[in-house]
């Protein structure tokens, strides 16, 4: 059984579209339809149901995925083996963050891992919370970096590196822009801005309306990021719920008005999440490591016990 196959294969029953997955692996479309009819006819099943014009994934296809990802992984983890010397990481990590992370924290992170391990190559992807906990458990990433407490699963380990304040963004001007701080009845009735359900920054919020009760503020649209949450609230169209890394910027450019959040609801955790098996990888535990060192440093006094 080829693992160039097996990744094949996942790419497909991730995506469950020969093209796409074609795209992912820069590969012709037509290799990826030869790929997957070699991998049937050595198996002898069908693994894609192409019915209807729409494709799933067969009974022996589902149960196909978990070994794929097993064995995918174990080959990741003998590659990387053969590769390490004894003194120093070598070979590939990938690791991925929220938005805000990608954009605020783990620039500096991955800059002291690489001038430590100058051997691994390194990959940086974006992506949502819940997507990057389906990226660790399926080994397409070693490290997640998130907010709030990783979901329980026997499967992966997580730890949280730090803490960070929660702040109510306001447009310049607003009634709440002059408070020291916020909570309870200030924020009763006010328009909010909310990412879509499922995103980190929307449970935030949802956590806080429901700390709140009737003295909560209310939902009145919905923008796609972190990045579009600032821009509208600069521009009236509301308030927003973000952590102070992602506010600090728009605030002293006079952008926003970013004003602390008082009470239970008043900060977040910055979460690192892997897979178990990952720790057998030296490269991975050295990350994990310089993580720690990178987050301890940039966040003084702050760092969660």
């Amino acid at each position: 059984m080829e693992l160039r196959h097996l990744r094949t294969f996942r790419a497909v029953a991730r995506t469950l579209n020969f093209t796409r997955a074609a795209a992912e692996l820069s590969y012709a479309q037509s290799s990826v339809t030869e790929q997957i009819q070699a991998l049937e006819t050595e198996l002898g099943a069908k693994l894609f149901d192409r019915a209807n014009r729409k494709l799933s994934l067969t009974p022996a296809g589902e149960r196909l995925v978990d070994y794929a990802d097993q064995m995918l992984l174990l080959a990741q983890e003998a590659r990387t083996a053969v590769e390490d010397d004894a003194q120093e990481p070598g070979g590939r990590l990938t690791v991925g963050g929220l938005e805000t992370l990608c954009a605020h924290r783990l620039p500096a992170v991955l800059a002291l891992y690489r001038r430590r391990y100058p051997r691994v190559q390194v990959t940086l992807r974006e992506g949502g919370r819940g997507q990057l906990y389906d990226w660790v458990r399926r080994g397409e990433i070693d490290v997640a970096l998130t907010f709030g407490q990783a979901p329980g699963d026997k499967q992966l380990l997580s730890e949280c590196l730090a803490t960070d304040r929660l702040m109510v963004v306001t447009p310049p001007g607003h009634r709440l822009s002059g408070y020291a701080q916020v909570g309870g009845a200030d924020l009763r009735g006010e328009s909010f801005l909310a990412t879509p359900q499922g995103c980190g920054f929307r449970e935030m919020l949802d956590h806080l309306i429901d700390i709140l009760g009737p003295d909560a503020p209310v939902i009145d649209a919905q923008v796609g990021s972190m990045a579009a949450l600032c821009q509208c609230a600069a521009a009236g169209m509301g308030c927003a719920l973000l952590p102070e890394i992602a506010t600090a910027g728009p605030a002293a450019r006079g952008e926003v008005a970013a004003v602390p959040v008082t009470g239970s609801a008043s900060h977040t955790e910055v979460t690192m999440t892997w897979p178990r098996r990952a720790e057998l990888r030296p490269c991975v535990p050295a990350f994990l490591d310089t993580a720690r060192a990178a987050f301890a440093s940039l966040t003084p006094g702050r760092r969660a016990a």
